[in-house]
């Protein structure tokens, strides 16, 4: 049964966060804590999403239209993670991945921009979030089915961005490293393959320094500050068997977004908003099912849902929810296993705002979609 479940830890590495809410890149999954043996592995994930929209059609002439080509980068993600068996009881394990990313680029166009112009307003804009954390885990088995787990993560992040048509402004913050904790709590029964998991993941506030301007002049007081608070998240991940080598899975993340901002001083002083904020938090579910073919082959269909939340969405970052299918394969022996995965996200649509008339409609990105892929090598010993 176990090796069904692999291939999920793939398909949500390569395709998790190829639409997901906010900035999210990584999942936090916990569930190296509970493979059977001493355990590495090493992941990796390409995501190509293809987002694009156009000038709200209530604000040009009859038959025109502006738009802002597709404004969203291909990505590349990886994580690695090694789980100790110390003895009966306890168990360590140790995780590097990329909890948080951005990769924007719109098109540059030529001439002006909207409405003095032919170009979609963010014509040329550029904006990248790079971080990475490490997260210690130390996992107890109660004398009874249950067990508890936590530890410590620290968190390293870094941001840039470049508006050209919104006063030329261009800001790139200090690589900051803050702290954090995991706790848990988990309840498992073998014999039927059930485990069910209770993650907490504690919010990590980032103090940035940040070098910012409009129209290419530092301004007095340069460089400023801000802090932008990454936030915390809450997973709920279960399977169980339904029959002889069929495994049922699914899990249900909610993340606290709406705690999220990027405020630089200069920015939001000059517009009055911040440069990204998020007006509600996210939940996402998916829903699996897993499949032992003979003792090498396995494989695994899973679909994600996360609503839309409404109200305006980020010119950096124009989705609201999505809807997902993926696929993974795995190939393993008694002791190393490989799983691929593919999803496909159709990305809900989104209404973007202007920072210089907040409040009033300007983008509309409709009938977007990404494809992601995942690879996972894993090495028992």
């Amino acid at each position: 049964m176990r090796t069904t479940a692999t291939a999920v830890a793939a398909l949500a590495l390569g395709a998790g966060a190829a639409a997901a809410g906010g900035v999210e890149r990584s999942v936090q999954s916990s569930a190296i804590l509970f493979e059977e043996s001493n355990y590495a592995s090493l992941s990796f994930g390409y995501a190509s999403p293809d987002i694009s929209g156009a000038v709200n059609t209530a604000l040009l002439p009859p038959g025109a239209s502006i738009g802002s080509g597709d404004m969203a980068e291909d990505y590349s993600t990886f994580s690695l993670g090694v789980k100790t068996q110390v003895n009966d009881r306890v168990s360590l394990a140790l995780i590097l991945d990329q909890p948080i990313g951005a990769d924007v680029d719109y098109p540059d166009g030529d001439g002006l921009p909207f409405p003095n112009g032919p170009n979609y307003p963010y014509a040329g804009s550029t904006a990248e979030i790079d971080s990475t954390a490490v997260t210690a885990l130390a996992k107890y088995a109660l004398p009874s089915n249950f067990s508890v787990y936590g530890g410590l993560r620290i968190q390293q992040a870094e941001g840039r961005v470049s508006l050209p048509n919104v006063g030329a402004y261009t800001m790139e913050t200090s690589s900051e490293t803050d702290l954090g904790y995991v706790v848990g709590v988990a309840y498992e029964k073998p014999e039927i393959a059930l485990r069910v998991a209770l993650t907490y993941n504690s919010e990590i506030t980032h103090d940035f320094s940040a070098d910012e301007a409009f129209a290419g002049n530092a301004a007095p007081g340069s460089p400023t500050e801000f802090s932008t608070t990454v936030p915390q998240s809450v997973n709920l991940d279960f399977q169980t068997g339904i029959a002889e080598d069929t495994l049922l899975f699914g899990s249900v993340r909610w993340v606290d977004w709406d705690e999220f901002e990027i405020a630089p001083s200069i920015f939001e002083a000059t517009t009055t908003v911040p440069l990204v904020a998020y007006d509600d938090d996210t939940i996402t579910y998916t829903l699996g099912l897993g499949r032992r073919f003979n003792e090498n082959w396995s494989g695994a269909v899973t679909v994600g849902y996360e609503p839309d939340t409404g109200g305006f969405s980020s010119n950096l970052g124009p989705t609201d929810g999505q809807t997902s299918l993926g696929l993974g394969l795995t190939y393993e022996t008694e002791t190393y296993e490989i799983t691929g995965g593919v999803r496909y996200v159709n990305i809900g649509d989104a209404e973007t705002t202007s920072p210089s008339t907040p409040g009033t409609a300007l983008g509309q990105f409709d009938d977007n979609s990404a494809v992601a892929f995942g690879l996972r090598l894993g090495y028992k010993f």
